[in-house]
């Protein structure tokens, strides 16, 4: 497969699963707002503070806005066009990305990831945005779900379904571990005991943010405990949003797309992610805890970039400058 090829598909999936995430962030935290009876807890900046840093977009906010609160934030994760991680500007990325491989993609994908594309630009969505967010970003994350379910349907699973397969993944699993840092770095109020109502709630809505609390509530019954939180978002290998399922399954697609078999490696990228899945396979979330979370965390988002990086050099050394620029 051409590298410009691979590089259009695996950031094609990477945008519409980024601009799925942010929308459901958004979302939860709306939910959140409506938890917290107490007005001391519902703080609009300590709020909506977390939802800007998880983007990594601090600066470019307060460049734009006085201050954090349900209306901005709202804002500036939609629609607005100058931030390149926005619902609106990865769709917009995402589109692009798929019109310059029309012959490698299905029909109905393409009509698909346009009509999500032209609602985010319509009228409509801006009139949304203000009357009612939350079904705003319900739509986004119901398009994004009929976008995975139409590609693995109509696709044929050769290695364009494969590098769309590791563009979703990695965009996954490096957003699970950002939600999760954020709420334990910065979400829990000072003078608020862990364990406490405030706590519970927030770690709820962690679960929700990664569509995990049902799952979550099947494997463990009682109370909503941080380690245990943290445990089945890192490692559980069966629920889809976990970064260890997330890794196993794009370290499958890398070796699908070599030929190699599992046990070894044929590129950088496969030796990488060979690491990062044994390591998950084998870490227990005490000595994640020991290690410290946050910083944890932080390990697995630089090797998640390492992987890419390899996987690039590998695959895709034509890259656009759009997609590097704002990936």
């Amino acid at each position: 497969m051409l590298s410009r090829v691979a590089d259009s598909l695996y950031w094609m999936s990477r945008y519409i699963e980024r601009a799925e995430n942010n929308a459901r962030i958004a979302g939860v935290n709306l939910q959140l707002l409506l938890d917290l009876t107490n007005p001391a807890e519902a703080n609009p900046k300590h709020q909506w503070d977390p939802i800007i840093s998880s983007l990594e977009e601090n600066e470019l906010f307060a460049s734009l806005y006085d201050s954090p609160d349900g209306k901005t934030v709202i804002d500036f994760v939609s629609l607005q066009k100058k931030n390149p991680n926005s619902i609106f500007s990865c769709l917009s990325h995402a589109r692009e990305n798929a019109r310059t491989t029309r012959e490698q993609i299905s029909s109905e994908m393409w009509e698909q990831i346009n009509r999500l594309y032209l609602f985010v630009k319509s009228d409509a969505a801006k009139k949304l945005v203000r009357t009612s967010p939350y079904e705003f970003f319900k739509r986004i994350i119901t398009g994004s779900h009929l976008f995975q379910g139409i590609t693995d349907a109509t696709m044929t699973h050769g290695e364009g379904w494969d590098f769309i397969r590791i563009g979703k993944l990695l965009e996954r699993a490096d957003c699970t571990s950002r939600i999760l840092d954020v709420k334990y770095h910065i979400i829990l109020p000072s003078g608020e005991k862990v364990g406490g109502n405030v706590d519970t709630i927030q770690w709820m809505s962690v679960l929700r943010s990664c569509s995990a609390l049902e799952a979550y509530r099947k494997v463990y019954v009682d109370q909503v405990a941080p380690w245990k939180v943290a445990e089945f978002i890192i490692t559980h290998s069966a629920f889809p949003r976990s970064i260890r399922f997330s890794v196993d399954y794009f370290d499958a697609a890398l070796h699908h797309i070599s030929g190699s078999s599992e046990s070894k490696y044929a590129n950088e990228a496969e030796r990488l992610s060979g690491r990062l899945r044994s390591d998950l396979d084998y870490v227990t979330i005490g000595d994640i805890f020991k290690f410290g979370l946050h910083e944890y965390l932080e390990q697995i988002q630089e090797r998640l970039v390492e992987i890419s990086d390899a996987m690039h050099s590998s695959y895709c050394a034509e890259t656009t400058l759009d997609n590097v620029a704002t990936g």
